[in-house]
This record gives C-alpha cells, structure tokens and sequence, in this order.
C-alpha cells in the first residue's frame, strides 16, 4: 500500500457513547491517516429480510442492495434466495415483500448482492451462488459470482449465467474451512463515474494464501448484456486474467489461509461512494478463525476505482461482535439525494447482517 493509517482510539468518547446506547461493541472516534469515522449507537433499524416470518424480520446472509425508482426504493435481502422490500425511505420499508423468481432453476442457491439500474430503466443483478455436491457428504461449498437482468425492479429475473469462478483444481474437500471449500463470492459492485466499467470487489477462498482475500475484477459496462467471458480479474498489476477459472492478486491478502484452523482474512467487501469525502470507502469483515468467528469491521479508502493499489490499509471500526455478526454495509439517508447503499454522504446508518444499531459519520482530514 502506498500509505500507512494511523490509528487513534478516543477513550472519552468510547466511554460516553457507550454509556448512552448500551453497546456492546468498542464505539468510538477512529483517526484513519485521512478521513475520520465516527460510529455511535442509534436507534435500531431491522430489514425486511428474506423468508420473513409474520411477526419479526426475517433472515439477511449477504449485503442488501438498494435502488430507488422514483419515490420508491427497493432493497433485496437474500437468504438463500432473494425477497424484494420496498417503501418511500430507509426508514418506512413496508412489511410487504415479495419472493423474486429467476427464469431457470440453478444448482444450488442464489444470493443477489447487488444491483445496479441503468439509464434506460433496466435493473442489473449479480449474485452469489453456492452449488452443491462438490465434496459429497459434507456442508462444504465453493462459491460463484454469476449475473441477471430484470425488467420490473428485480421482481423476476433473466439468469445471464456465471462470470467469476476459481481456477480448476482448487477444492480442497480437506479443508478445515467450514463453510467453503475454495471459490469466488461474497462480493459487491460498484461502476465508475463515467459509467466504462463494473468493478466487482469479491472474496476468494482458493488457491494459497497469497491469492486468498479481497480481490478484484471488472466488466466493461458495454458487455452487461452478454457477460459470460466478459469479466477479467486483476492479476499481477494488469487486468489480463479471465473471469471464469482466472488467478487473481488480491489487494487484500489473507494473513493465514482460510483452509487451517486458525484462518485470518478480510472478506465480504462492502462498496460505496462517498459524496462528502469525494471517495470510495469499503466495509469489511476479518475472521479469526476457520469457523468464520469475526474479530472486527474495518474500513478502507480509495478516490480511484482504476487504482487497485492505492485502497488504504484496513483500519478497525467495530470489535467485540457476535461471531456471526457479519456483512457490514452503509446505507445513505438522504432521499433527495436518492442514496442507497451505493452512495452515501458524511452521515448514514450502519447494518450489520440486517440490524443496524449504529449511525457512522465520516469527516475529512484537515488539509
């Protein structure tokens, strides 16, 4: 990385907010080299979430993308499968939700992580898929990225097939990972300002440590139509490495491989733009372990998506969290603003896996 963060831990801080919200996660003022964040307790906010039972939220596995047409905006919670929410804010998501459909069945599940919406009215899906019998007799997967298409705001869906998908011959059926057994997911997208290319921040579990992590790839915007063999991967300081069964270079690499007990990694990267801070901020998690316990939310930042290398190194914001308190997101408050979890300014909320208890707020470095 080009430049080392500092970290600084306001103590008063940490001790007053506390103290008002009852938190139960270290909260307080984080001095990270160039902006600063700030995240305090606030009222609870839950999604809709997907499989929703009647009478609580139901379930969030993944990072919940947002987009708004017109007065209205949608959020998908995915579990498995994806369910659509919608209301008029953040804050009035109606308890009315719909089960989305795709136009093919797929082996295994389908988590839509994000979404974009085009000019000319068509939403653009990418989802996280897990399929199964890899390695029969266990739980163990290696996920995919693939995309979708949809006409009428992500109620149905064009499955137009996998775009990231690990180097052959990187399952490892004897892995001390519980979950994963290699692959590429757990990911998210964001497209640059003038609109060229989709970049995709994607976790990924195969090969040796060095390539295990938070890696990138991207998708002229041109070819989201047809994306299949469309995709290339950064990969030793160039985008030359195919999508599907390409290496990567992650711009995090793992500490400790992912496949012995004692795993340390980032992964799930969360990506927004920041219009106060005239820069890209990314969210994520880091496992302590193989059972995927989490030691922490970080955060890292970049004003060049074209940039791999300049993406600062990861700064602690949360800690002490429940072992499974994972996909840390921003969503934006400002309805005229039309912000999502895509875009956000100086002030939004925090989730974590659905429930937000916190408001994060960025200030910019003095000059």
């Amino acid at each position: 990385m080009k430049k080392r963060t500092r970290v600084l831990w306001n103590a008063v801080g940490l001790a007053a907010l506390c103290l008002l919200g009852g938190c139960q996660c270290p909260c307080g003022k984080f001095r990270l080299g160039t902006p600063t964040v700030l995240v305090r307790p606030a009222p609870a906010i839950d999604f809709p979430g997907a499989n929703k039972p009647t009478d609580k939220p139901g379930e969030t596995d993944c990072n919940s993308p947002f987009h708004w047409e017109g007065a209205t905006l949608y959020v998908f919670n995915s579990a498995g499968h994806p369910w659509r929410s919608s209301g008029s804010d953040l804050l009035h998501l109606t308890n009315s939700h719909i089960r989305c459909e795709y136009d093919n069945q797929a082996n295994g599940g389908r988590w839509i992580e994000c979404t974009w919406k085009n000019e000319d009215g068509v939403l653009y899906g990418w989802y996280h898929n897990e399929p199964v019998g890899l390695c029969p007799g266990t739980r163990l997967t290696a996920p995919r990225i693939g995309a979708a298409r949809s006409n009428d705001n992500g109620a149905t869906w064009d499955d137009l097939g996998i775009i990231l998908e690990a180097p052959p011959g990187t399952i490892r059926c004897d892995t001390a990972n519980y979950y994963f057994a290699g692959g590429n997911g757990d990911f998210s997208a964001m497209r640059d300002a003038k609109g060229q290319y989709l970049y995709l921040f994607i976790s990924t579990y195969s090969g040796s440590a060095a390539e295990q992590g938070v890696a990138l790839a991207r998708m002229r915007w041109a070819d989201r139509d047809n994306p299949a063999g469309k995709v290339s991967k950064w990969h030793a300081g160039s985008w030359k490495e195919p999508g599907l069964a390409g290496k990567v270079t992650p711009i995090l690499p793992a500490t400790v491989d992912w496949h012995t007990p004692n795993a340390d990694a980032f992964w799930g990267p969360s990506i927004h733009w920041n219009s106060y801070l005239k820069q890209y901020v990314l969210l994520l998690n880091r496992t302590q372990d193989a059972n995927w316990t989490q030691e922490g939310i970080y955060v890292s930042f970049n004003d060049s998506l074209e940039k791999p290398d300049r993406w600062s190194k990861p700064s602690k914001i949360l800690a002490n969290l429940k072992k499974d308190e994972w996909y840390p997101q921003v969503v934006g408050l400002n309805t005229q603003a039309k912000e999502t979890d895509k875009l956000a300014g100086s002030k939004a909320r925090l989730f974590l896996r659905g429930h937000s208890a916190w408001e994060i707020e960025f200030t910019a470095a003095d000059p």
